[in-house]
């Protein structure tokens, strides 16, 4: 096996990026995978048959677009390999109980008059939201651009901004009181929910209150921005840069445990008894949960084996794929509406309980929250000429009450059938001859795909305020270094957490390049 500089144990896109930044700077590396592809959730593949170019997990990289990896083309993961947005619009449309439905555009002023038809205060109220989002959006940058402790901290930041006050209170409640206190009608309200539970953090969580602005205002700026060509793209650009680089990808390799030389971290061992050396480092983007265990729980401390133990995995997911004839059409008085992104919202009460009853373990008996996404209304390359790819999403739970987790193999097809139906009410033209194939993953298909999923929950864990900032993954541990020397860990269970945005891999190359007496600044700018 190589004796490289550093071993990558796991190939997400955030350890993908790292990796990235340690080559640009010289050193070597190996990359090993459990899945027989890199990318972990951000990949793009085949499953339902050739042409169909299906996101497994993600798919909008709103965010992905304010690094500077993509902001700035640092590795020109863009000019030299291909990497381009998609922008859509409408940005998304939202059929709500009543049979009212609501489409987000990129023009506000459109966007301001759909919410009007509810209550004007509400459409002055969003507008203000947008506009206001405006001064926190720069703070924003410099707190999460950055790793803990090298970075100016968001508390630091608003302690001198003259609306600092307002925005600490904003950030420390809650969605639901936020989209409370600032919408009056519940059609709004239900709307806003629905972005709010994009991250899928129940909304009523202490520290969500940052949701509304945060996911509302890029959106409406940019739209749910989406790789031409899949969310693997992303992917394909950055091997496509360590390739380039000399770097060997081992797929099909389980990582079993850490190897400790005198207490340092020196490599890992996969589960068919390879070794893979390092000579100054390990990256891992492997669960802090599952890496608990890659080594003696006396190597990491008590206070880090007690943050493993308690830290929640987060809201898993219920995914079901759909080669199409063509794409679900939103049937409104004001005509037909489709969008890339669209769904469906219950109430902002039926939105907070859904959130309640997965942490209570229950299952739900109405669908609350729905995301539909059919990328191919912008992206016809994704599905042979005239068909549609469309993933339908939802939040549920782990472990059915009665039966277990082993339940869901008997029960996901009636309930995939219940999300379909949940939209027919509102697109009557999308009948079961429309849909050619279907592939339907239960939380439990989610995380034996990829184990990093625990329990199905794709986002790297809950980012309420008990795990957010420095508290991400645990207290102490929150800027990239482990305990155990010479391991480091990136994704989505570091700060700032999940999603694409491919923050957590770059700051955590800072980290390790920083400890190497080098400077991010420098090495981008040979």
């Amino acid at each position: 096996m190589p004796n490289v500089d550093f071993v990558v144990a796991g190939a997400g896109h955030n350890s993908l990026i790292t990796a990235c930044y340690l080559v640009k700077a010289g050193f070597s590396c190996c990359v090993i995978d459990a899945r027989s592809i890199p990318g972990g959730g951000c990949a793009t593949e085949e499953i339902l048959g050739p042409g169909y170019g299906i996101d497994t997990c993600s798919t909008g990289h709103t965010l992905m677009l304010q690094n500077p990896i993509i902001r700035a083309d640092e590795l020109g993961l863009v000019e030299k390999y291909g990497l381009s947005y998609l922008h859509p619009d409408p940005v998304a449309h939202v059929a709500l109980p009543d049979g009212e439905q609501i489409t987000m555009s990129l023009d506000c002023e459109a966007t301001m008059a759909e919410l009007a038809r509810y209550s004007e205060k509400d459409a002055q109220s969003y507008g203000r939201l947008i506009a206001e989002f405006d001064e926190l959006r720069p703070l924003l940058g410099k707190a999460r651009s950055g790793p803990i402790g090298m970075a100016p901290s968001m508390k630091s930041l608003l302690a001198e901004h003259p609306r600092g006050g307002i925005w600490a209170r904003r950030m420390a409640m809650s969605a639901r009181d936020i989209i409370l206190r600032e919408f009056e009608s519940p059609h709004v309200r239900a709307f806003m929910g629905w972005l709010s539970f994009q991250t899928a953090v129940p909304i009523d969580q202490a520290g969500t209150g940052i949701l509304p602005y945060q996911i509302a205002a890029p959106r409406q700026a940019s739209s749910w921005s989406i790789p031409k060509g899949g969310s693997g793209r992303l992917t394909d650009a950055l091997v496509g840069f360590l390739g380039d680089h000399g770097v060997t990808f081992y797929c099909n390799a389980t990582v079993a445990r850490l190897i400790l030389d005198d207490g340092r971290c020196v490599g890992v061992e996969t589960n068919d008894g390879r070794a893979f050396r390092a000579k100054q480092g390990v990256v891992s983007t492997i669960h802090v949960k599952h890496l608990a265990d890659m080594a003696p729980h006396e190597a990491w401390g008590e206070d880090f084996i007690f943050g493993t133990d308690t830290y929640n995995v987060g809201v898993p997911f219920f995914a079901s794929y759909l080669a199409t004839s063509a794409p679900p059409v939103f049937e409104t008085p004001r005509g037909p509406r489709t969008a890339v992104s669209a769904g469906y919202a219950g109430w902002l009460e039926n939105l907070v309980q859904s959130g309640r009853d997965i942490y209570d373990k229950r299952l739900s008996e109405e669908v609350a929250w729905l995301l539909v996404a059919t990328p191919t209304l912008v992206d016809p390359s994704r599905a042979p000429e005239g068909h549609h790819t469309v993933k339908f999403l939802t939040h549920t739970i782990y472990d059915l009450p009665g039966v277990g987790p082993a339940g869901w193999a008997d029960r996901k097809e009636a309930f995939a059938d219940k999300l379909i139906e949940t939209i027919r009410r509102f697109c009557p033209d999308f009948t079961d001859d429309v849909i050619l194939q279907r592939m339907t993953k239960s939380p439990v298909d989610i995380e034996a795909l990829n184990p990093h999923m625990i329990h199905g929950a794709p986002h790297g864990g809950d980012r309420s305020a008990t795990f957010a900032g420095d508290q991400r993954p645990v207290p102490g541990w929150a800027s990239h270094r482990m305990p155990i020397p010479g391991l480091y860990q990136t994704g989505g269970t570091t700060h700032p957490g999940g999603s694409i945005t491919g923050f957590p891999g770059r700051n955590a190359a800072m980290v390790v390049l920083r400890d190497l007496g080098l400077d991010i600044s420098n090495i981008m700018a040979v």
